[in-house]
């Protein structure tokens, strides 16, 4: 295993990355867009629960309704999720480089 592992890192240190392009943007332009466009996506997940919170409050009773509203409620809390984690995996790439 061990001589597996000094073969890779042999072959990995030979390869040539000379003619791979480089990135001509600025990272505060890419960050500042996609922070905007999370930012839509963080509000549009808000209105979706306000409205989720609507439904559930004029269902009044109706197990249908209510259950509709949770779902609305929920998937929104979901993508509100996804959209804040995305901002911390994009902050953190950027960070990096």
């Amino acid at each position: 295993m061990q001589n597996l592992h000094q073969i890779l890192l042999t072959t990995i240190a030979k390869v040539d990355l000379s003619p791979l392009p480089k990135a001509s943007g600025s990272t505060s332009v890419i960050q500042t867009a996609i922070t905007i466009v999370l930012g839509i996506i963080g509000a549009i997940a808000v209105m979706f629960i306000v409205i989720g919170g609507m439904r559930y409050i004029m269902s009044q009773g109706d197990p249908q309704a209510v259950g509709k509203a949770k779902g609305t409620i929920i998937y929104a809390l979901v993508g509100l999720l996804f959209a804040i984690l995305a901002q911390a995996i994009v902050g953190f790439v950027i960070g990096r480089f």
